[in-house]
């Protein structure tokens, strides 16, 4: 074959190329549109409950509490959520009861309800700015072990109050890992008739006990959530950063400096563990110096003490990255 052949072959290839790529582009589907807040949400509620293939005149339901699958928090946007999902049940879909999210109603085998509310950028630019949240909902029947149904829609960021609540916000550490991946995968990497991810199930009984601690922290009853923590590390899938980030914080507010220090360096050896260490320190905008509030800072040199022991008792070696944000 010639030179000239060579180049023949090569030229049709990128023609062939350009003419695929010109056709991908032309039959894309255009981005979602994002609707209001509450809208959105009542659309991604009516696909969710109006087409979920579930048997029986009545359907037991509980929610598992929606989260941000950025960061694995609750947040004020995901509680209202929450409550307004319950009352739209309620009042359009009488043939679901909403049990309470505890080992009582699990044992029944009801349908569970996930739910992720992620800051996404609508054009799908990995950099870009995250313009829309994206709302996705699922229903898992426990009794099938298979996915029933599915909402998922985009929102307005308009009106949204993404503020952490204050469990999450006064972790020291992000709190996700594999018990709230598998959340999230069982929200968002599935479809209908898929089974229920086992790593989920086998959690269910021990996130209901922790959220029953994140709720007694919140409502400053420290006591009854460091023993709903230390009861569910004991279940089966109990072994959650979680439990760990409410046993240091509510030791951290009954000044229970041993337990709260105990609980710290637990953190840190199943971030170094996990290869995924993500401490909050905050510092003052465009400087390398903590902010001047002595109540956030006032565990810092315990924190980096525990961060330095165990990593050298480990033999880790640390590569530090960093975060910024508009506050610090």
């Amino acid at each position: 074959m010639t030179d000239r052949a060579h180049f023949t072959i090569a030229m049709l290839g990128l023609a062939l190329l350009a003419g695929a790529a010109t056709a991908s582009a032309q039959t894309a589907p255009p981005p979602p549109t994002p609707t209001p807040f509450a809208e959105a949400l009542r659309k991604a509620a009516d696909d969710l409950f109006g087409k979920a293939a579930v048997s029986g005149e009545k359907v037991a339901l509980v929610i598992d509490p929606l989260i941000d699958a950025a960061s694995g928090a609750q947040s004020s946007a995901t509680r209202s959520m929450q409550a307004t999902l319950m009352e739209i049940v309620r009042t359009n879909y009488p043939r679901f009861t909403v049990l309470p999210f505890d080992s009582e109603a699990l044992a029944s085998k009801p349908v569970v309800l996930v739910g992720t509310f992620t800051a996404v950028n609508n054009q799908g630019v990995a950099d870009g700015p995250r313009d829309a949240y994206r709302i996705c909902l699922t229903l898992a029947d426990l009794k099938s072990n298979s996915i029933v149904s599915k909402g998922v829609t985009r929102a307005r960021t308009e009106g949204v109050d993404a503020t952490p609540t204050p469990y999450y916000r006064d972790s020291p550490l992000w709190a996700k890992d594999q018990a709230t991946d598998a959340y999230i995968k069982t929200c968002q990497g599935t479809k209908l008739g898929d089974q229920i991810d086992p790593g989920y199930v086998e959690k269910l009984t021990a996130n209901a006990l922790i959220n029953d601690g994140i709720l007694a922290y919140e409502t400053q009853h420290f006591r009854e959530a460091l023993a709903f923590y230390r009861t569910a590390r004991k279940l089966p899938g109990g072994e959650q950063h979680r439990v760990r980030i409410g046993t240091y914080l509510a030791a951290s507010k009954l000044a229970r400096r041993e337990d709260m220090v105990d609980a710290f360096g637990d953190l840190i050896d199943y971030g170094l563990a996990s290869d995924r260490l993500m401490v909050k320190l905050l510092f003052k905008p465009g400087t390398t110096q903590f902010v001047d509030d002595r109540q956030i800072t006032e565990p810092y040199p315990m924190w980096l003490s525990q961060i330095a022991t165990r990593s050298r008792q480990k033999g880790a070696c640390l590569e530090i990255v960093g975060h910024t944000s508009h506050t610090g």
